[in-house]
């Protein structure tokens, strides 16, 4: 391939939007174009790394008896209205009309567009499991899309589902897609993590995230320094030991505390720590029920872990009305003392450990001293419901938590039956009878795999692509291409290399050394042969981009030059 028919725009400014490195190396390396916020357009560089990325995928999921299909895009409304998620999705979903006045939207995931076809095509248990699979761009109307491709509005995604007589059967399946999806990330050279997360949104239980470290990641990745335990933030745990106050329960008492709204206020007016306190925050679950968070004052109830405590599908931190309305008092002064049966309580374990500490008094200006839990509190439930902090001890007991940041490569779910219920889709089981289908769902980010493979593959002069995702193997630079000697050695050079499978880019432009040299290392393809003064002597310079190397080789060395570069 000659650069010159090449649409591979450089740039040698960096972008003033661009802020993550990944963002701003594609789009100077020519890679990637802006076209709106948050939509881009795939110039030829991308298109052919995205080739190798989804040709992996495709492998793996083979190897897992998956099959290949396309759903269209643009989906008729109703199924999403079925599950309900036409509305619970949020604003992130794209709504739109036809002609005739009919909803659609365009599908950022495609749970319910699948359970359609599967509840017209398959009535027998004796046609299950069935896995299928599509790549394919997808929609959501970010607020606000940033990042480049790691937070875009149109995106590549792969997304797998599989259908199943019984739990066993989507087990197995979880469990094999589980591995092709680590192949995936191993193969393409990503460092991650895979995480236990959080499946609500798609209406399942179980999960695991896949997390590429980087500190461009808008994820939290917790895990243990002593062990192989990891779990995104909002799903993580630490080891919970008893520790019971053994202080003498004293007579609890209300007091005047004017204009205290804060828990940082609190502690410096009672002149207390914060962890001898306890901070109350209202949640609204699945829209209708109440739920009053309890954790001691130093700590933050996870909103993941209260919505999981009470088994809901959605949270929603209160609103003041909802607290004036509920508590009869302003946000601030609210407590589980006395509270009306419709709000429920749920106490972080640390509280049980507590003794003579404060509370809201549900009066404004009012808090309760010598509160004991134990002796206080009615028809409360304990349960894991803090966020963890760094340092804290790992669940598994071995080492403690260490917080990274990440990208969130894929994810799967057992979504079981909350799609085919909703939506009808069942099949005659062995006995004849009707049973919902039990599903599970497996996505990639395709394209923000491409930005997390730049994060973990650049340094200061442009990216640094793992051999089996540049767009070529062999960036072959003629100092002047128009020189015959040079021009003829190029030319050799590339049949040699694209004999033994080689894919090899050729600069043929009519720039400077400098400008080829600088391209050259912005797109970061793993081996340059510099064809120069020397070519008169059939001498050229092979050089690895990933660590610098150079060797002067003949043309029948050539192959042994980038070979010893790869065993390096």
């Amino acid at each position: 391939m000659k650069q010159s028919k090449l649409f591979s725009p450089t740039l040698r400014e960096v972008p003033s939007d661009a802020e993550v490195k990944s963002h701003q190396l594609m789009l100077r390396a020519g890679y990637i174009r802006q076209v709106a916020a948050g939509v881009y357009a795939y110039l030829p560089l991308a298109r052919r790394v995205l080739d190798k990325v989804e040709a992996i995928i495709r492998e793996e999921m083979d190897k897992v008896g998956s099959v290949e299909m396309t759903l269209p895009g643009l989906i008729p409304a109703d199924l999403w209205k079925e599950t309900g998620r036409y509305i619970s999705y949020g604003e992130d979903l794209i709504k739109l009309r036809d002609r005739h006045d009919r909803d659609f939207i365009l599908g950022p995931t495609h749970e319910e567009t699948f359970t359609d076809l599967i509840r017209n095509t398959i009535d027998s248990y004796k046609k299950l499991p069935l896995s299928l699979y599509q790549i394919q761009t997808k929609f959501r109307d970010e607020k606000r899309p940033r990042s480049g491709l790691l937070r875009g509005r149109e995106f590549i995604m792969k997304d797998a589902y599989t259908f199943h007589e019984d739990y066993a059967s989507l087990d197995e399946s979880y469990e094999a897609m589980k591995q092709a999806y680590h192949n995936i990330f191993t193969r393409v050279g990503l460092n991650y993590r895979a995480v236990i997360g959080d499946a609500a949104a798609m209406g399942g239980r179980d999960s695991m995230e896949f997390m590429a470290l980087s500190d461009a990641g808008e994820d939290i990745v917790v895990h243990s320094d002593q062990s192989d335990y990891a779990a995104n933030l909002e799903m993580a745990e630490s080891y919970y030991q008893a520790e019971p106050s053994q202080a003498h329960a004293l007579d609890l008492e209300l007091v005047e505390t004017p204009g205290v709204t804060t828990m940082e206020d609190l502690a410096s007016f009672l002149k207390l720590s914060l962890k001898d306190t306890l901070k109350s925050v209202l949640f609204i679950v699945d829209e209708k029920i109440p739920v009053l968070a309890i954790t001691r004052g130093d700590h933050t109830a996870n909103e993941v872990k209260v919505r999981m405590a009470l088994d809901g599908k959605k949270i929603d931190p209160a609103s003041e009305d909802q607290i004036r309305e509920l508590f009869q008092t302003v946000p601030g002064y609210a407590g589980p003392i006395g509270l009306s049966d419709q709000v429920t309580v749920v106490l972080d374990h640390h509280v049980k450990d507590m003794a003579n500490t404060v509370t809201g008094a549900n009066q404004e200006g009012k808090h309760y001293k010598n509160v004991n839990p134990d002796r206080d509190f009615d028809d409360c439930t304990y349960a894991d419901i803090r966020m963890v902090e760094e340092g804290d001890p790992s669940p598994d007991q071995k080492g403690q938590l260490v917080f990274q940041k990440g990208i969130e490569l894929g994810h799967i779910f057992k979504l079981g039956t909350f799609y085919s219920e909703a939506m009808q889709a069942t099949v005659l089981d062995s006995n004849g009878r009707p049973t919902p289908v039990i599903m599970g769902s497996y996505g990639i980010g395709v394209s923000r795999l491409l930005s997390a493979v730049v994060e973990q593959n650049s340094d200061d002069k442009g990216i640094v692509w793992p051999e089996q995702l540049a767009p070529f193997q062999v960036h072959l630079v003629p100092i002047k291409w128009t020189n015959d000697i040079q021009g003829q050695l190029t030319k050799d050079i590339e049949a040699a290399l694209t004999a033994q499978g080689y894919e090899v880019l050729i600069d043929d432009r009519n720039e400077r050394p400098g400008v080829k040299f600088t391209d050259a290392e912005l797109i970061g393809i793993p081996y340059q042969i510099t064809i120069g003064k020397k070519a008169k002597d059939g001498i050229v310079e092979v050089s690895s981009r990933r660590t610098g190397q150079m060797k002067e080789a003949k043309l029948d060395q050539v192959l042994d030059a980038i070979q010893s570069f790869k065993e390096d």
